[in-house]
């Protein structure tokens, strides 16, 4: 090769690419991020509706005390490392952050989903659990029931674009 050739080649960065080990314990926790944030959907789901089905006030105010204790958090760490292991997937991979439809769509999801349990669930769980405290149990649960049933519908969104990887390139590459 001619020196001009090298330093044409040198001038082409290769992008940054994570190595398969690991690539493949990033790949685990984000996919035991997943698992643990839509099981903490399940607990959700089972505390609200235990609250909404019971007439027993003990276990209500137990479900609502529980509540509190279970999903903020917990949940917020879950998507706070399904966030962080997707990006450095993507980053570290083929796919990229923005060149893949079902890349981008899995992004917003989970900034949607975390925002929401930051900005509108842990308020609405807070005033439960401290109504509960009280012994006030004659909280409207309206709202409570559209968390444990959108969240988990939007990770499973994420899971089948991760498995299908449909839409293709989100911009064509020019000839």
């Amino acid at each position: 090769m001619s020196s001009a050739t090298l330093e044409a080649t040198a001038a082409v960065k290769k992008p940054w690419r994570l190595g398969a080990r690991t690539r493949k314990a990033v790949l685990v926790l984000h996919i035991a991020s997943v698992g643990s944030w839509l099981g903490i959907d399940v607990v959700m789901a089972v505390l609200t509706f235990t609250a909404l089905g019971t007439d027993d006030q003990s276990t209500k105010a137990l479900c609502f005390r529980v509540l509190e204790l279970v999903t903020v958090w917990p949940m917020t760490v879950s998507g706070l490392t399904c966030l962080v292991t997707g990006v450095l997937l993507a980053m570290g991979s083929k796919y990229g952050l923005t060149k893949y439809w079902w890349v981008v769509v899995k992004l917003v999801l989970n900034l949607l989903l975390s925002t929401l349990v930051l900005v509108s669930l842990r308020p609405g769980v807070a005033v439960i659990a401290d109504r509960a405290e009280s012994n006030d149990l004659d909280i409207p649960l309206g709202d409570m029931i559209y968390p444990p049933i959108v969240s988990p519908t939007l990770l499973m969104v994420a899971v089948v674009l991760s498995v299908f990887k449909p839409w293709g390139l989100l911009r064509k590459k020019k000839q």
